[in-house]
């Protein structure tokens, strides 16, 4: 059974898809951009910008009954790979032990412009 996981504590999607959908016990989270849900816009700099998507992932897992700790894997895409390590430095502040699984790409372009965008898979 899919059920839809939306929380007025992250911002709405941008295009047509949900921002999370738990399948059974496994919670599939969106990209979440580093957008501020209350007043829309992004900060500036890698390492708020990677806060802001995290402190947006964390408000879809709390909808959902869960937090950082049920992350299986994330994957993080970065604008520039040369933010890596600045945006690891923010990352371990939300996973301090037993780490999910990771990927992390550079890509062409994220959408409105962001540095970052991270997803995940909890259960």
């Amino acid at each position: 059974m899919k059920e839809v996981i939306a929380s007025p504590d992250a911002p709405k999607a941008i295009g047509p898809y949900s921002q999370a959908i738990r399948m059974g016990d496994l919670l599939f989270v969106s990209g979440q951009l580093p957008v501020d849900p209350v007043a829309g816009g992004m900060p500036a700099g890698i390492e708020a910008q990677t806060r802001q998507s995290l402190k947006n992932l964390g408000a879809i897992l709390k909808e959902a009954g869960m937090d950082y700790s049920n992350v299986a894997k994330t994957t993080v895409l970065l604008s520039s790979i040369k933010d890596f390590g600045a945006m690891n430095a923010v990352y371990a502040e939300f996973f301090p032990s037993e780490a999910p699984a990771r990927v992390c790409y550079e890509v062409a372009a994220l959408p409105m412009g962001a540095l970052v965008e991270i997803d995940a898979i909890a259960g």
